[in-house]
C-alpha cells in the first residue's frame, strides 16, 4: 500500500530547521529508506515562488504566490510503501517527533490509488 504524507506548515512562523534537526532527520530518512518504506520525499520551496493554476467553469487562471489566504501550506511530502495505514502513521509520527517541541506541524496521510499494470 502506498501513502502520501503531506506536511502542512505555517511558512510565516519564522522557524527554520536547525543543524541538529537536519542531522536527526537525515538519520531517520536513512532508517526509513533502509526499511524499504520511503519511496520519495522532499521539502517544497516557499509559496512566494509558486503559482496556482485553476480551472473554474471552463476558464483557466494563474495566480502568483504567495497565497496570503492560506494559514497552512504544504511544506513537503513523503511517499511511503507500507503494509498498513497504521505503519504509515508510525513513520509519520517518528517524523513529527524529530522536530521537537518548538514546531507546530500537521501531516495529512492518505492512501494512494493503485492502477493495474498494463497487460
Amino acid at each position: 500500500m502506498r501513502f502520501l504524507s503531506m506536511i502542512r506548515i505555517n511558512e510565516n512562523s519564522g522557524l527554520r530547521p536547525s543543524e541538529k534537526l537536519m542531522s536527526d532527520m537525515g538519520k531517520l530518512l536513512e532508517e526509513v529508506t533502509k526499511a524499504g518504506v520511503m519511496l520519495d520525499t522532499a521539502g517544497l520551496r516557499p509559496t512566494s515562488e509558486g503559482v496556482r493554476v485553476r480551472l473554474s467553469h471552463g476558464r483557466i487562471s494563474v495566480v502568483d504566490g504567495p497565497f496570503t489566504e492560506a494559514k497552512e501550506v504544504i511544506g513537503g511530502y513523503a511517499v511511503m510503501e507500507t503494509k498498513s495505514m497504521e505503519e504509515a502513521i508510525h513513520w509519520t509520527t517518528r517524523f513529527l517527533k524529530v522536530h521537537g517541541d518548538e514546531w507546530d506541524i500537521t501531516c495529512e496521510v492518505r492512501q494512494m490509488e493503485t492502477h493495474p499494470e498494463p497487460a
